[in-house]
């Protein structure tokens, strides 16, 4: 039998036109299989904020921040806290990502025409000792044009390659099946969808008009994971992080559903660490949404009150921005599936971004004066837009008022507007001196410490009910699904091993699918901006591993 191209690589997303782009460059042959139309081209990383984990880079030596490879997989070991037989392939993944991360990365990424916005970002803080969770320095790079400026350096060589005869994209092929001939990986099977003009992140039929078969000598499964299927999320959400929340709103469109991982097990794939997982805690509904159950995520700088469904303050480090998994743990054994950030306006201002590509249009669309304008605005346009319609949010001029408009919000009824007030004074008496016992009043001069935090990501330290920084704000938190930490095992060349450890003659697989590398290169959190630069090592290592393998 003939082949129908060199390597089939299934899911166009960024670790797909990756490898896709890999493969080009060595003369090789593809066909690109998706189940969205081509609108959707790029996945979730056209959605995404851009970030991107780089160390000892020329944007961080400028804001004098000291940074080192040593220091770096210190952090990232500490994070992982990988722990079990299955953590052999992404501990060396792990390690030869803070390799590229530390080295070529941003180089290799410059030749291709991304660029990097010059204030970086302090995500995940940690709190704890040297050797426990978090990033020690300032590492989020943000790509000058969003996720969309990352998927575009990608999407253009694999073009460049259709242009050359080399790549076909065959959008609304849903996959369904994989099989072997003597052994060897090389038969995509599945379903072909209507066709499609739904708007890129919508719902798009899954009528199908056909079948396909073809034929490669190598098959690369970029597929994604879970977050749009909330009953694989609940199936898999482990024990660790209490009972999964009886509302769940997603971070991810419906078709990133998980289905692809499966039928790669049917076909003798190792899927690991399922249970290992990455969801943010700082969900509110969009108020003008794309997908179902449509959430974005606040940014938060440190300053802002966080306190649970009783309006009780959480625990130490608990802060905006430090521990996602840590404030996870703990809200799910909370008894309730919400939290709160009470602030006021000067802090909002200052403070919140908000995830995603179309929630930054200033930063997407490259321009400088509105990036100006923003810093310059009492509150960014986006922010306010979700203060003016989102569900989420109360604003008032008095606090009793404020607590009302919360109860009315959450239907409990549980805060207190006596305890809160008590809560707030003396959080209010500890950052108006300049001596505290508060770890968060503290936190909060250590980020304005860093240059960067100081000019753009974190409000003078003033007192919460200044009636001079109002009005006062609330806003409900929830649980949005986003990664999955876990997925198909590969070796560093990104080819799927099987139960005993065996390679899996053909089959390849890289970004979400593959757990970012390993089946988690992770461990169990993520130090951020790790997940666009896992999708393109790992992308490019299987591209290039396919290419070579032929």
């Amino acid at each position: 039998m003939a082949y129908d191209a060199d390597v089939i690589v299934i899911g166009a997303g960024l670790a797909g036109l990756v490898a896709t782009a890999e493969l080009v460059d060595a003369g090789r042959s593809v066909i690109v299989l998706d189940q969205e139309p081509e609108q959707s081209i790029g996945g979730q990383a056209h959605w995404s904020f851009g970030g991107l984990f780089l160390v000892d880079s020329p944007e961080q030596r400028r804001l004098r921040i000291k940074d080192s490879r040593e220091l770096a997989l210190q952090d990232w070991y500490g994070t992982a806290g990988f722990d079990r037989k299955e953590d052999h392939w992404p501990k060396k993944w792990a390690e030869a990502y803070v390799d590229f991360a530390a080295g070529e990365k941003r180089s290799w990424l410059h030749q291709q025409g991304l660029r990097i916005f010059p204030v970086v970002g302090w995500a995940e803080r940690g709190g704890y000792d040297a050797t426990g969770h978090g990033n020690s320095v300032p590492r989020f790079h943000i790509t000058w044009g969003t996720g969309p400026g990352v998927v575009a350096p990608f999407e253009r060589r694999v073009r460049e390659g259709i242009a050359k005869g080399l790549v076909q994209l065959r959008f609304r092929h849903r996959v369904t099946g994989l099989a072997r001939t003597a052994g060897a990986l090389d038969t995509v099977t599945g379903e072909i969808l209507e066709p499609s003009a739904a708007e890129r992140g919508t719902a798009s039929s899954r009528e199908a008009t056909g079948t396909f078969e073809l034929r490669a000598q190598a098959v690369i499964v970029t597929s994604g994971g879970i977050g749009g299927n909330h009953d694989l999320v609940r199936s898999q959400w482990p024990e660790r992080l209490g009972t999964p929340p009886e509302k769940l709103l997603s971070g991810v469109p419906a078709h990133v559903d998980g289905l692809m991982l499966g039928i790669a097990e049917e076909a003798g794939a190792h899927h690991i660490n399922r249970d290992r997982m990455w969801h943010y805690t700082e969900g509110i509904e969009n108020w003008n949404p794309i997908w179902s159950k449509h959430a974005i995520r606040i940014l938060p700088g440190p300053s802002s009150l966080w306190l649970d469904a009783r309006g009780k303050r959480l625990p130490v480090p608990l802060f905006p921005g430090f521990d996602t998994l840590g404030t996870l743990e703990h809200i799910m054994k909370s008894g309730h599936g919400y939290t709160w950030f009470v602030l006021n306006q000067r802090i909002i201002g200052k403070e919140f971004a908000l995830s995603g590509s179309e929630q930054n249009p200033d930063l997407t669309g490259k321009s400088v004066r509105d990036v100006i304008g923003r810093a310059r605005a009492d509150v960014p346009a986006p922010v306010k837009a979700f203060m003016d319609h989102g569900a989420d949010f109360v604003v008032e001029k008095d606090l009793d008022a404020l607590v009302r408009g919360m109860n009315a919000v959450s239907g409990d009824g549980l805060i207190d507007a006596a305890d809160l007030r008590r809560e707030i004074t003396a959080r209010d008496r500890e950052i108006a001196n300049p001596f505290t016992k508060d770890l968060q009043v503290t936190a909060i001069h250590g980020a304005r410490a860093y240059l960067g935090d100081r000019l753009i990501r974190t409000a003078k330290p003033h007192r919460i009910l200044d009636p001079a920084a109002g009005p006062l704000i609330a806003v409900r938190l929830n649980i949005l699904t986003r990664k999955s930490l876990g997925g198909l095992e590969t070796d560093l060349s990104s080819q799927v091993l099987t139960a005993d450890g065996t390679p899996l003659p053909g089959l390849y697989a890289a970004g979400e699918a593959a757990g970012f590398g390993g089946g988690g290169v992770h461990g169990y959190r993520s130090l951020e901006g790790t997940f666009l630069g896992g999708c393109i090592f790992s992308g490019r290592a299987a591209g290039r591993a396919a290419a070579q393998s032929l």
